[in-house]
């Protein structure tokens, strides 16, 4: 494989636009190599014109042309390289190509300025990233320092005079002046953010906390600090108490109602324990990528100027990468110092000291492509074709459609086993997303928040789509067999009841507590459901929120959801008869069903609104009001009908559509920018072609518009009621999967512009240093 396509696989996909631009730099090389191509034929014809006369004129004389210098005797000519200080200390590069009144020179001249722009982009990236990384070590400083007094505390609570010091295995940042550990069983002060604390002897603080031993980390004796200065562990405890952290109904009820600020408990330590463990996990996470950047980088520009060696036959490679080397990209080591310190910091303190556990949270397994899923997916894909023809032909053998039972018989059987058809095909465009979005390297994963080596690809959801599937048709066509079965007519319940069998086993599945079949990606699938549901109790996040505007487009399965507890629970299947609208409740529930996915969003558009406190989430709100008023009032429309209720479904329809429309195409795909680079759409696009974005547009409002086809009620005679709602629902399922692409390509373009590729996790513990106390007086 090339290196610019590996290149490109290695890159962190939000910080694309941070790396050295190698494409670009290639294509100057070409322009190079194309002027020397030329160069050289000219000289070569004149040289064959020049032999050619120097033959006739001097027949019998040897001609000796005089050798050049040789390219390493000039190879300190070739460039010069200027270091030129900014403030804040900051040094940006410039080359000179001292070749430029060659002819072809300029670009050469051009091709080494593009180089040094590289050079100082990411140098200026990788020293912000650093001193990021340098400061979040620091608060992970206080973070342990928090944890191990708490763990003190918590093991010992009758000893309070206690002092707190530190191995530099607690400590994630360490002075780089003083690597080595000093004897133990001696007697030392340790400077933890500005506060000395005095070292005990090991004897004594071993049997309270094994992970405590004395050390010497400034290399000053105990006498140096004054007593003033010294911090006991009670003191340390008054300045740490826990996050509150609105992040579950019970905390939010707290914050909203009472005072959440209680004792820290062992319950509470367990789990500030837990979700420091996933702020080192994300932060090591975060160094490995930063020295993964770097030695790409090195690599790039090592790589862009052998070429040029090979093209220009100068060689300026050697000069050029001192350079590199010696910038803060190529020389700076405080990435791999941090790397060892969180290492043995989390080995030591979050796995017990066995080194291989600790490992493996801290670089977990990427996911590989199996075969067999690849085969059971054609397999599935293969029978569920050959069942759907199956079916076919069972419904025109036995005549069904043309008996007279058979119009209602269909009617009562489609609507049950829709659901699953709604469900199959909402996994089949999710299928289809995953898969676009790996092609344009939008990073899903990081999006969505899934853990590393649990996610689930295109193929995984692809087979367990088409396995549903099958499932599905077989349940249907034995449903068919027996209906038609003369034998099988005093047992006519039997075939009722396989519907409700093949929800139960697709529910087992779901819920099932087993790890079989994906159950890291079905609990993180029902905890989202869950906190949809329990809206605004639990703190929004994008998994939330994107459930949840995919739960507005299956309304129609909600309410096949609804029709299986009406057509079961209330004994509707022993008469083999679907009237569960004659009953009052199932028209009350009727309404609420449909409506209930909208006020979730509403919901948790509120709870955004006072977080965040921006507009935007007030503006969505109101969006989703208005489509609540749209869908009550077509409800009862296509309940109680009458050309009033007809008007209304219109107009309230109408502006919901208008308003839905707009929202999609503008706020949550950033298109329709007037100013923007491309005309009409937005400065940055990751599919190449501009026309896919217009026919998307275009499709999502022919699509919007199809909504109101209930409403509208056309004199369709060739299909049925229920196939025409089916139809509808299932072109709303390819609008969302079409949104749903489009949405996180924005949203990946956001993070992209913001360089931002890491998940914030937040810090379980607040330590309150002097000036936060003196503030507080």
């Amino acid at each position: 494989m090339k290196f610019g396509k590996i290149f490109k696989k290695q890159m962190v996909p939000e910080w694309v636009e941070a790396y050295v631009d190698y494409n670009c730099l290639k294509r100057v090389l070409k322009e190079i190599r194309s002027h020397k191509h030329s160069k050289l034929t000219r000289a070569a014809s004149r040289v064959s014109q020049q032999a050619e006369a120097l033959h006739r004129s001097f027949s019998g004389l040897s001609f000796h042309p005089r050798h050049s210098e040789r390219a390493g005797d000039i190879e300190d000519q070739v460039i010069k390289v200027d270091t030129v200080q900014e403030e804040g200390s900051r040094k940006l590069y410039e080359t000179k190509f001292l070749k430029k009144s060659e002819e072809g020179g300029e670009f050469e001249e051009s091709f080494f300025k593009k180089l040094d722009e590289n050079l100082n982009k990411v140098n200026k990236f990788y020293r912000d990233k650093v001193k990021e990384v340098i400061e979040e070590a620091a608060l992970l400083d206080k973070q342990m320092d928090a944890l191990i007094a708490l763990r003190v505390k918590m093991q010992k609570p009758d000893i309070d005079n206690l002092n707190l010091e530190k191995h530099p295995s607690d400590k994630v940042v360490v002075d780089t002046s003083d690597n080595t550990m000093r004897t133990q069983g001696t007697v030392n002060t340790d400077m933890v953010h500005g506060i000395e604390r005095t070292n005990i002897p090991e004897e004594e603080a071993s049997h309270i906390v094994a992970d405590i031993v004395p050390v010497s980390h400034t290399g000053g004796n105990e006498e140096e600090g004054s007593i003033g200065d010294k911090q006991d562990l009670r003191e340390i405890l008054e300045r740490v108490k826990m996050n509150d952290v609105l992040e579950s109904p019970i905390t939010t009820l707290k914050g909203v109602f009472g005072d959440s600020n209680e004792p820290i408990s062992k319950k509470g330590l367990k789990k500030g324990e837990e979700q420091l463990r996933l702020v080192f996990s994300e932060f090591y996470q975060k160094l490995r990528r930063l020295k993964e950047y770097s030695f790409m980088n090195l690599l790039a520009f090592s790589k862009i100027m052998k070429k040029y060696e090979k093209i220009a036959s100068r060689n300026a490679s050697r000069n050029y990468m001192k350079i590199v080397d010696n910038s803060l990209i190529g020389s700076s080591d405080e990435v791999n110092r941090l790397l060892e310190r969180v290492e043995v910091t989390f080995v030591k303190h979050f796995s017990s000291g066995n080194r291989r556990e600790g490992m493996k949270c801290l670089r977990p397994k990427v996911k590989r492509e199996r075969h067999r899923v690849t085969f059971f997916s054609g397999f599935f894909s293969g029978c569920s074709i050959a069942l759907v023809i199956a079916v076919v032909f069972k419904i025109e053998s036995r005549k069904i459609m043309e008996k007279n039972y058979g119009t209602e018989y269909m009617a009562n059987i489609i609507p049950l086993y829709s659901l699953f058809g709604f469900i199959i095909l909402h996994m089949l465009m999710y299928s289809a997303n995953i898969y676009f979005w790996k092609r344009y390297r939008v990073n899903y994963t990081f999006i969505f928040g899934f853990k590393q080596g649990t996610e689930l690809g295109d193929r995984e959801v692809f087979l367990v789509s088409t396995g549903l599937a099958v499932l599905a048709f077989v349940c249907f066509l034995l449903n068919l067999q027996l209906d038609m079965d003369w034998r099988m007519k005093h047992h006519k319940t039997l075939p009722e009841v396989i519907p409700l069998c093949l929800a139960t086993i697709v529910l087992f599945i779901l819920f099932c507590p087993f790890n079989i079949i994906y159950r890291s990606s079905r609990f993180f699938f029902i905890r989202s459901l869950f906190h949809c549901i329990c809206a605004p109790l639990y703190e929004v996040t994008l998994p939330d929120f994107f459930l949840g505007d995919h739960l507005t487009s299956q309304i129609q399965a909600i309410r096949s959801f609804e029709l299986f507890i009406c057509y079961y629970g209330l004994g509707e299947y022993l008469q083999r008869q679907n009237k569960c609208h004659s009953h009052g409740v199932y028209n009350a529930f009727y309404f609420v069903v449909a409506v209930i996915p909208y006020w979730l969003r509403f919901l948790q558009c509120i709870r955004r609104l006072c977080e965040e406190k921006e507009s935007v989430h007030g503006y969505n709100a109101l969006k989703y009001m208005l489509t609540i008023i749209a869908v009550i009032v077509r409800t009862a429309y296509e309940l109680k009908k009458g050309r009033t209720w007809m008007i209304l479904a219109l107009i309230s329809s109408g502006v919901a559509t208008g308003m839905n429309t707009f929202w999609d195409i503008v706020i949550d795909w950033g298109l329709l920018r007037k100013h923007s680079k491309n005309p009409y759409l937005r400065d940055k696009l990751l599919v190449p072609h501009k026309s896919v974005y217009f026919a998307a547009m275009v499709v999502n409002v022919i699509l919007r518009v199809a909504w109101m086809q209930l409403v509208l009620e056309f004199n369709l005679k060739s299909l049925h009621k229920i196939a025409v709602t089916s139809i509808i629902s299932c072109l709303e399922i390819i609008r969302r999967g079409i949104w749903s692409f489009f949405r996180l390509e924005n949203e990946h373009l956001n993070n992209v512009g913001k360089y931002r590729a890491f998940k914030s996790v937040p810090h379980p513990f607040h330590y309150y240093d002097d000036d936060d106390v003196d503030k507080d007086d």
